[in-house]
């Protein structure tokens, strides 16, 4: 197994040498724009039948689009602090979420402080640094993003749904409740401004929607329009926000030398789509783990590039150190690799095998085309009233949680719910049989060998940590 170390270099391979006595070309611009709970199939480019997302369809066209991207763990905060970090879950201490209305043990959860963002990396290389949006990485003084290199924040600093549901500018509360209708619109708003702002020096932006993380809320433009219910409404809104930061970019005369990475934290949710994968957010199946990612940097990306490659949301942070220049600040293990090659060529990918967590322990390994579930898959489990429905404790309650009632239910599940019951040591083959119906370690014994010694081997790195425990919300 190719062991991931970080290596990263100083110079990215996609930007020109300038020769001397010329001006040197100014350093990129950079946003992520990061989506909540967006699944593999809820957008118009991946074969949606019914949402509509005409920006970032049009995103996708303008650059490149990935089929095998996947998130290290099928929830917020791990995949975030692997974004940030570059480095799994396990590595970086964060493998549950934090939660303010979770007990004390669950309130305090942070990113380690020796631990370097992607923020700290670009702040540090002489960018302008904003966030909008969830950051979901710790809540408490010390912990926000402006003491994690970023130059200003705004925004809910976990999920929408955890109270207090409140957006703080900075570090100060600057609304409760919140509206949550005009929450999208509003980030969008900032995020626009922040990039005027910033034209004219190398900027950062990491924007992290809101939606289409319960509750679902829309604006009055999107609400009851999209003909696709409200998760349908609340993509309208997604997809309008998109569109705005791209708008800003070509207004601001910054287009051509931004590079946009836009992707999503886990699954999907009751409501959205998994694209056929079986699961949803919250479990180790493809539908947990498998999320769409757009690329897009006009001449540098070609339009329209599709690449079937393997790829983890940790690639996004050496992706941007190698578009960027930007220096480590030491050599700690980092295991995203660049994939600036798979956005522009039919180059191969940068990992043998990539994991796939469940809080603190790791559980699935996969390649090209095997998937091994070395602990039984996870399965979400709610409990439904005598009348079939779920009973939400933190559903909208129009005092704390301002939002639609109308939200989803169980019998809006997002993926395929059929298959091999879950067990220890199954193989799944995902060129033949994506959905993860049929286990066939017993035909493959070779293959189950040779991934659960790769598995062994990552393993080893894994420290034993003990879950936190949460006080149920009533």
């Amino acid at each position: 197994m190719r062991r991931l170390i970080s290596s990263v270099s100083t110079l990215g391979s996609l930007l020109m040498l300038v020769p001397q006595g010329q001006a040197q070309a100014a350093p990129p611009n950079v946003v992520v724009i990061l989506a909540d709970d967006l699944g593999f199939g809820d957008l118009g480019c991946y074969g949606h039948p019914k949402f509509k997302t005409p920006r970032i369809d049009q995103m996708a066209a303008e650059g490149a689009r990935l089929t095998q991207f996947n998130c290290p763990a099928p929830f917020c905060a791990p995949t975030r602090s692997a974004l940030m970090t570059g480095r799994y879950p396990f590595r970086c201490g964060m493998t549950q979420n934090p939660a303010p209305d979770g007990g004390p043990a669950a309130d305090a959860l942070a990113l380690p402080k020796g631990e370097v963002t992607l923020a700290q990396v670009l702040k540090s290389a002489g960018y302008a640094t904003g966030m909008v949006g969830k950051w979901h990485l710790g809540h408490k003084p010390g912990a926000l993003p402006t003491d994690r290199g970023f130059d200003e924040y705004f925004g809910i600093p976990y999920s929408n749904d955890m109270r207090p549901v409140q957006v703080l500018e900075g570090t100060k509360v600057a609304e409760y409740p919140v509206v949550q209708a005009t929450l999208t619109t509003r980030y969008a708003q900032r995020a626009v401004d922040f990039i005027q702002r910033s034209k004219g020096r190398p900027f950062f932006l990491y924007f992290a929607e809101a939606m289409p993380h319960k509750p679902l809320a829309a604006s009055e433009k999107n609400y009851k329009k999209s003909g696709a219910g409200l998760y349908g409404d609340a993509l309208a809104d997604l997809d309008d926000s998109v569109g705005a930061v791209i708008d800003a970019l070509r207004q601001n005369g910054v287009d051509d030398n931004t590079l946009i990475l836009f992707s999503s934290d886990n699954g999907a949710w009751f409501g959205g789509s998994c694209g056929g994968l079986r699961g949803m957010k919250g479990t180790n199946y493809e539908g947990g783990y498998r999320v769409p990612m757009i690329a897009r940097w006009p001449g540098k990306i070609p339009a329209g590039h599709v690449s079937n490659e393997l790829a983890v949301m940790m690639d996004l942070f050496a992706t941007v150190l190698q578009a960027t220049g930007a220096k480590m600040p030491d050599e700690r293990v980092v295991d995203g690799r660049n994939i600036l090659p798979l956005l522009s060529s039919a180059a191969k990918s940068p990992h043998e095998f990539i994991f796939g967590q469940q809080n603190s322990k790791l559980a699935t390994i996969r390649d090209a085309r095997w998937k091994l579930h070395v602990l039984p898959a996870s399965q979400m489990k709610l409990k439904a009233a005598e009348d079939g429905r779920w009973l939400d404790p933190r559903a909208p309650d129009g005092v704390t949680i301002l939002a639609p009632y109308e939200q989803y239910n169980l019998d809006a599940h997002p993926g395929l719910q059929t298959g091999a019951a879950p067990a220890r040591m199954q193989l799944f083959d995902l060129q033949n049989d994506p959905g993860e119906q049929q286990d066939v370690a017993a035909q493959q014994p070779a293959e189950v060998k040779r991934l659960k010694a790769a598995y062994e081997l990552m393993a080893r790195d894994v420290p034993e940590v003990e879950e936190v425990k949460r006080i149920p919300i009533k």
